[in-house]
C-alpha cells in the first residue's frame, strides 16, 4: 500500500519565479525551525543540574523520562497509519459505495518532519496537476476536474482530482498531529535523560578519587599531570597595602598521586595548578607550557572554591623554580604553539594597543593584553571580540568556499570554485581547516560553538542537502553538552549560544523593520546584528558583573568595520610567521591599523562619563533587566512610527553617556558649586582631589583601583592635573595611577624619598615613562601655589628617620592646605612615632577647618596631635567591610570628643567640603553635616 504524503504548498518566492522550477536563489522569511531547540534546551538543563546531584537522584531521572518516552512512542506506534487512528485489531469500518477511499496518514519520517524543505532552486518532489478546461455539460456537485457523469466515484477518473488537503478527514489529521507531538515530548525527554546520565558520570568522576579526598584535608601531594590549556598570567590584586603578585595558573589533569604517606594511586581527575613564580625568567617559563605537556608538581591540595566546580583539587605548587617537564608535548600542539608564537613575534613592532590585540583577535591569545585595556572592552562590552567565535571561522571557511550564500551553487568562489574542486571534497577541506582552527585557537566554549555549527554545516554542504543555521545550531549545542557537560555551567558557552541564536531569530525581523522605515540595508543590518546580541546577553553579563553598558551597541558598530581587515591579514601573518617569520611581520604591519582602531574605540567608549550604569546582580538583577528590555522592544515598535520622538530618545540616551557637567549638576547635585576638595570613594584606599581651577584640580593618591579614582574625576570634571602627589608607594595609594593618568594631562609625579616597596615604585615609574610624565620627590618645607590653591610640604622629615619610624606609612608625604580661607592638613598613613615627630618639628602648627585622618582611621593616632590640630570636619576614606577594622570605634570617639564632625566614605560615599559661607560638606549629593 502506498503512503501519500501530506500536501506541500510551494513557498511564495518560487510561486512568482519566471522559472518552473522556482527563484534559483530563494530568500525567504519565514518561520525559523525550531523543531531542535526543546531537545538542546532540555539536555542544556539536564547537564546544569546534574553535575552536582546525587548520583542516586540522577539515575532515578534518567530512568523515569526514559520510561516515559517510551510509553509515548509506543503509544504512538500503536496507531495504524492508514486506519485514521484506529487501533491495531479493531474492526475496520465498513465504506459506503461511491466514497472515495480515505488518503492514508504519513509515515513516521513525515510526521517529524510535515514539510520537509527542498534545496534552494531544486524541484519540488510532486506538483500539482493542471486542470483540464471547463467541459459544458458538468454537472453541478461534479468535481470541478472530473470527467462528465462521474460526480467523483472511485475508478472513474475524477476521484485524483480531488485536493488532497480535503480528502484528508479531521481525525486523521488530528491522529497525525498526535503521533508528531507524542515524537517531540520522547525527543525532548531522551535528549534530557542522556545528557543528564552524561553529566552525572561527570561530575562523579570529579568527586571519588584520591585527589578530593587529600584536598578536604589541605595534605601536600605529589601528582604526575597533564596540562589541558595555556597558562595564564592572573592579574595581581591589591590586599590592604600590598599589592598580591601575580601568579600563573594553568589547567591539567591527575594521572598518578602520591599523598603524604607515600601511597601512589592511578587516578583521572581534573587540577588547578597555581604557582607563584620568583623571577621573571621562571615565569617565562611556566607561561611556555603548551597543552598536553606532562608535568610533576608538588605542592598542597586545596577544594575548589564553589561546590560544582569542574576542578577536583586546587594545588598550590611548593617552592620557586622552572617547572618539572616529564613529557613534550604531542606534535600538533607543538606547531600550534608554533604558530601563535610567531603571530606574537610578528606583532612586536606595533604600537603597543596593537601589539597587544593583534593576537587576541586572531586567535583569542590574551596573554598581552593590559589591564587597562581589558577593562576597556568590558566596559563597551567589546569582549567578545577576543573571544574566538564564529565571525573568525567564517572568515577562514570563506577563503575556501567564498561567500556562504553561494557555497552550493555553481558559481560559488573561494579557493574551491576557482580550483574546481567538487562540493563533498570541499566538505572535507573545511572539515579539516575547523579542526586545524580549533587547535590553534585553543578549545574554549565559543570556538567549540562555531566549530560545531561550522562542521554541521559543511555537512549539509557535502550531503547537497538545505544549510539551515538555527537547526545546525540546535544540534551543535546538544552535541557539545552531550560531549563536554561542563560547558553547560559555561557563561562563555551561554554567551555564545545566545548571541548566535539571536543573529539567526531577532536580528533579521528588525533589520527588515528598519530597512521598511527607510534605513539603508547595510546599516539596518548592523544595527539590527548588534542591537539583537546586545539585548539577549546583558541580562547574562548583568549577572556577572552587575552593571550595564550605555556604548555598547555604538561601540561595537564603529568597531566592527575593522574587524575582518584586521581579522584576515592577522590569520595571513599567522599562516605565513611559520615559514617566513620577516614576510609575517611585513603583512601584519598593516594589520596593526585597524587593530589600533579597535582598541581606541574601547578606550574612548569606556572613557565616557555614562559608559556604564549600575544595576542589581544576580539573577534577579538579569531577570529585571530582560523585562525592562522587553518592555523598550515594545515601546520602541511604537517609537519608530514617530521620528520627533526617535530624536528625543536618542537625545536622551546622548546626554546620560556625555552627561555634561552643568547638566548633570542640576540634576543629581554632584558635584556641589565651589566645592573646595573631594574624599573619593575608591574602597580601602586614599583618593583626594582639591579644586584648582576650572577643569583643574591637585590629585592626592590615587587609591587601589584605577576604574573608581578615573570615575571620581570624570564625575567632577577633572582634565588637567598640575600635580599629582602620591604620599607613599603602598598599593592602596598608587594602584589607580593609570586611572588618574587616562585622559587628562599631568604635569609631574610628586612622592615620597623612600622606594618601598620596590616593585610599587618600580610601577609608579614605568607608568609616569609611558605616560611622558616626570617623577619629582617631596621636598620638607616646599611651597607651590596654583591658582587659588597653596601647599606646604610637611613631612617626610629629612634623614635620618626618627626613631620607631615604621616604613613606607611613616615616609608619607604630608601636606598643610590653603583654599579659599580653609586650612585642611592630609597626613597620609602617618603612624604614632611619625604624628609626634611631626609636631615636634612643627610646633606652631595650626588648627586645622579639615583633617584628612592618618592611615584609614585605624586605632593608632598621636592623641596630642588630635587636640592640637581640633579639626572642625574630621575625613576618614576607607573601604566597606574591610579586614581591618577601618575606621576603628576608638579614633571616632577620640575626634568626636575634640568637636569634629566626623564622615566616612565606607558608608557617606565620596564626600566634598565646600565654603558657603562657613564650612559645609555634601555628601555624594547630600548635604552631610
Amino acid at each position: 500500500m502506498t503512503v501519500a504524503r501530506p500536501p506541500r504548498t510551494r513557498a511564495p518566492v518560487h510561486t512568482a519565479a519566471a522559472s518552473p522550477r522556482g527563484a534559483s536563489q530563494p530568500h525567504q522569511e519565514g518561520p525559523p525551525d525550531l523543531r531542535l531547540v526543546p531537545p538542546a534546551l532540555a539536555a542544556w538543563a539536564a547537564a546544569a543540574l546534574a553535575l552536582d546531584a546525587p548520583t542516586h537522584m540522577v539515575a532515578l531521572a534518567c530512568t523515569v523520562a526514559s520510561l516515559v518516552a517510551a510509553a509515548l512512542l509506543i503509544g504512538a506506534r500503536r496507531r495504524d497509519p492508514a486506519s485514521g487512528g484506529r487501533r491495531r485489531g479493531a474492526p475496520r469500518p465498513r465504506r459506503c459505495p461511491g466514497v472515495p477511499s480515505p488518503v492514508p496518514l504519513p509515515d513516521v519520517r513525515q510526521a517529524l518532519d510535515p514539510t520537509p524543505s527542498q534545496p534552494r532552486g531544486a524541484q519540488p518532489r510532486q506538483r500539482e496537476r493542471k486542470a483540464p478546461p471547463r467541459t459544458a455539460g458538468r454537472s453541478p456537485g461534479a468535481a470541478p476536474n472530473a470527467v462528465p457523469g462521474t460526480h467523483g466515484r472511485p475508478g472513474t477518473g475524477g476521484s485524483h482530482t480531488v485536493p488532497r488537503r480535503q480528502a484528508t478527514s479531521p481525525s486523521r489529521t488530528g491522529a497525525w498531529r498526535g503521533r508528531r507531538t507524542a515524537g517531540a515530548v520522547a525527543a525532548v525527554l531522551l535528549c534530557g535523560a542522556a545528557a543528564g546520565a552524561v553529566a552525572g558520570l561527570h561530575g562523579a568522576d570529579v568527586r571519588r578519587g584520591p585527589v578530593p579526598a587529600l584536598a578536604r584535608e589541605y595534605a601536600e601531594a605529589t601528582a604526575e599531570v597533564t596540562i589541558t590549556g595555556d597558562p595564564r598570567l592572573t592579574r595581581p590584586r591589591v590586599r590592604g597595602a600590598a599589592l598580591a603578585p601575580a601568579s600563573v595558573v594553568l589547567e591539567a589533569e591527575a594521572h598518578r598521586v602520591t599523598g603524604p604517606d607515600g601511597t601512589t594511586t592511578t587516578t583521572r581527575a581534573p587540577l588547578l595548578a597555581t604557582v607563584h613564580p620568583r623571577t621573571g625568567k621562571e615565569r617565562t617559563a611556566w607561561l611556555g607550557l603548551l597543552p598536553s605537556t606532562r608535568l610533576r608538581v608538588h605542592g598542597r591540595l586545596a577544594p575548589p572554591l564553589r561546590d560544582g566546580d569542574r576542578v577536583a583539587a586546587v594545588v598550590r605548587v611548593n617552592g620557586g623554580g622552572p617547572p618539572r617537564v616529564t613529557g613534550r608535548p604531542s606534535t600538533v600542539q607543538r606547531l600550534a604553539g608554533r604558530l601563535r608564537a610567531g603571530l606574537r613575534t610578528a606583532s612586536d613592532g606595533l604600537s603597543p594597543d596593537a601589539r597587544a590585540l593583534l593576537p587576541a583577535l586572531v586567535v583569542g591569545d590574551t596573554s598581552r593584553v593590559p589591564p587597562e585595556l581589558d577593562e576597556a572592552f568590558r566596559a563597551t562590552d567589546m569582549l567578545h571580540l577576543m573571544a574566538v567565535s564564529g565571525s573568525n571561522l567564517t572568515l577562514v571557511l570563506a577563503l575556501l568556499t567564498g561567500p556562504p550564500q553561494l557555497a552550493g551553487r555553481a558559481e560559488r568562489r573561494g579557493l574551491a570554485g576557482a580550483l574546481g574542486i567538487r562540493l563533498r571534497t570541499t566538505a572535507l577541506l573545511g572539515g579539516g581547516l575547523t579542526l586545524a582552527f580549533v587547535i590553534v585557537c585553543r578549545p574554549d566554549p565559543s570556538v567549540l560553538r562555531a566549530a560545531a555549527c561550522g562542521l554541521i554545516t559543511l555537512l549539509a554542504l557535502g550531503t547537497g542537502r538545505r544549510r539551515s543555521l538555527l537547526p545546525a545550531l540546535g544540534a551543535a549545542v546538544l552535541a557539545l553538552v552531550l560531549y563536554d557537560p561542563w560547558l553547560a555551567r559555561s557563561y562563555g558557552f551561554l554567551l555564545s549560544a545566545l548571541a548566535t541564536g539571536a543573529l539567526l531569530t531577532i536580528a533579521p525581523g528588525w533589520s527588515a523593520a528598519l530597512r521598511r522605515r527607510g534605513v539603508p540595508p547595510r546599516l539596518a543590518e548592523a544595527l539590527a546584528v548588534a542591537a539583537a546580541a546586545q539585548a539577549v546577553c546583558a541580562p547574562v553579563v548583568v549577572a556577572m558583573a552587575a552593571r550595564v553598558s550605555l556604548v555598547a551597541i555604538p561601540c561595537n558598530l564603529i568597531a566592527e568595520v575593522a574587524v575582518a581587515p584586521a581579522t584576515v591579514l592577522g590569520f595571513a601573518a599567522l599562516a605565513v610567521a611559520a615559514v617566513a617569520p620577516p614576510v609575517a611581520a611585513w603583512i601584519a604591519w598593516p594589520a596593526g591599523w585597524p587593530a589600533g582602531w579597535i582598541a581606541q574605540v574601547a578606550r574612548t567608549g569606556a572613557a565616557l562619563p555614562g559608559a556604564e550604569a549600575d544595576w542589581p546582580d544576580g539573577w534577579t538583577g538579569a531577570l529585571l533587566l530582560a523585562v525592562v528590555t522587553l518592555a523598550m522592544v515594545l515601546v520602541g515598535r511604537r517609537l519608530l512610527q514617530h521620528r520627533l520622538l526617535c530624536a528625543v530618545c536618542a537625545l536622551l540616551v546622548l546626554l546620560a553617556v556625555v552627561r555634561p557637567a552643568p547638566l548633570t549638576r542640576i540634576i543629581t547635585g554632584w558635584p556641589p558649586p565651589g566645592w573646595r576638595m573631594v574624599a573619593c570613594d575608591v574602597g580601602q584606599g586614599d583618593a583626594l582631589v582639591l579644586a584648582a581651577g576650572p577643569g583643574t584640580a591637585v590629585v592626592v593618591d590615587t587609591g587601589p583601583e584605577p576604574r573608581a579614582v578615573d570615575r571620581c574625576l570624570r564625575s567632577l570634571g577633572v582634565v588637567r592635573i598640575p600635580l599629582l602627589v602620591l604620599t607613599h608607594f603602598h598599593a592602596d595609594h598608587v594602584a589607580g595611577l593609570t586611572g588618574a593618568l587616562r585622559g587628562r594631562a599631568v604635569g609631574a609625579i610628586e612622592t615620597t624619598g623612600l622606594e618601598e616597596p620596590p616593585g610599587q615604585a618600580e610601577f609608579v615609574r614605568r607608568r609616569a615613562r609611558s605616560a611622558h610624565v616626570p617623577v619629582v620627590a617631596a621636598v620638607p618645607g616646599e611651597r607651590r601655589r596654583f591658582g587659588p590653591l597653596s601647599w606646604e610640604v610637611l613631612w617626610p622629615a629629612p634623614p635620618p628617620a626618627p626613631a620607631g619610624a615604621e616604613g613606607p606609612n611613616d615616609a608619607s608625604v604630608t601636606l598643610l592646605v590653603r583654599t579659599a580661607g580653609l586650612t585642611l592638613l592630609l597626613l597620609g598613613d602617618l603612624e604614632p612615632p611619625a604624628q609626634q615627630a611631626l609636631r615636634t618639628a612643627h610646633p606652631t602648627l595650626p588648627q586645622v577647618d579639615v583633617l584628612k585622618v592618618a592611615h584609614h582611621g585605624s586605632a593608632y593616632q598621636d592623641p596630642q596631635l588630635l587636640r592640637r590640630l581640633r579639626p572642625r570636619l574630621a575625613l576618614i576614606s576607607c573601604g566597606a567591610d574591610n579586614p581591618y577594622g577601618h575606621p576603628s570605634p576608638r579614633t571616632i570617639a577620640s575626634l568626636r570628643a575634640q568637636g569634629a564632625a566626623v564622615l566616612r566614605t565606607d558608608t557617606d560615599g565620596p564626600i566634598a567640603v565646600i565654603r558657603d559661607p562657613g564650612l559645609r560638606a555634601v555628601l555624594g549629593g547630600h548635604d552631610g553635616p
